[in-house]
Order: C-alpha cells, then sequence, then structure tokens
C-alpha cells in the first residue's frame, strides 16, 4: 500500500508528506509535518499566508476525497492534510518566533481530538473531502482564536 499512496503526488499530499503512516497518533505526526511548511510561509504577507491557507484548503477537498476513494473508506487515519490545513489555519496572524508556534500546535491539537461543538457536527454529518476537511479547518479557526486571545492577554 505505501508505495502506491506515496507513488502519487496527490496522495503523497494527502498523507501529509508520508507524516500519516506513522502507526501511532497519524493526526499529531501530520500536524508535525505541517510545522515546516509553516516556517517556510510564516514570513509572507498576511495576504500572501491567506493566499497559501485558501489554497491548501481547495486542493485538501479535492486530494482528500480522491484519496479517501482509493483507499475505499471515509477519512482513513492516514489521510492528514486537514491536519496540515489546521494548523496552517491556527497560526493566521499569529507573531513568528517564540513558543507561538508551540503554543498554535498544542491549541490545534486540543480542538481537533476533543472536537467541541461544532467541530464534531462537522464530523459526524459533512462527507467527502469537504467533511475530511471541514472539522479541521473549524479546529484551526478555534485554535487561532485561542492563540489570539492569549496572545491578547499575555502583551497586553
Amino acid at each position: 500500500m505505501k508505495e502506491s499512496v506515496l507513488g502519487d503526488p496527490l496522495r503523497f499530499l494527502a498523507l501529509g508528506f508520508g507524516a500519516g503512516l506513522v502507526p501511532r497518533m497519524p493526526g499529531t505526526a501530520g500536524t508535525v509535518a505541517a510545522v515546516p511548511l509553516y516556517w517556510l510561509v510564516e514570513d509572507l504577507p498576511i495576504g500572501g499566508y491567506l493566499g497559501c491557507v485558501f489554497l491548501a484548503v481547495g486542493i485538501g477537498i479535492w486530494i482528500c476525497d480522491e484519496t479517501a476513494r482509493f483507499l475505499k473508506t471515509h477519512d482513513h487515519p492516514s489521510i492528514v492534510w486537514d491536519e496540515v490545513t489546521g494548523y496552517l489555519i491556527t497560526m493566521i496572524g499569529v507573531p513568528t518566533g517564540g513558543g507561538w508556534w508551540l503554543l498554535g500546535f498544542v491549541a490545534f491539537r486540543v480542538y481537533d481530538i476533543f472536537k467541541p461543538w461544532p467541530i464534531a457536527w462537522a464530523d459526524r454529518h459533512v462527507h467527502g473531502g469537504l467533511g475530511i476537511m471541514l472539522d479541521d479547518v473549524l479546529a484551526g479557526l478555534m485554535a487561532c482564536a485561542s492563540v489570539h486571545l492569549i496572545r491578547l492577554f499575555l502583551v497586553a
């Protein structure tokens, strides 16, 4: 399976550059894979960064849907592009440097794992590539808001 999945560029992305193939906690591994990607784009102007995020979401809906069809199961644990994108969403407008990347990582993982409303609702009711992506987009938005609130109270 590894060769047929990793040999295809779309599936390689869907599996978070192969991070989704780790045997335990593939979602966390996918988020770890997002950190270097974030470091590549963190210094872009906000418009460029948002463009990358929107591109990651749009491509993600397609590649996650295609990979789920290939694997013949909805939201296979190895599909972690949604975690990659969720982390990038978490980091929108977050200061660079320091431990902000780590705070964003932890905040995103907490929302992604515990899935408070409306994340849990989206996870159960929306299917296909959009469904695979949507719960992590929502987790990323909630984590982003949390990081900015923490920043507001720590820096103020």
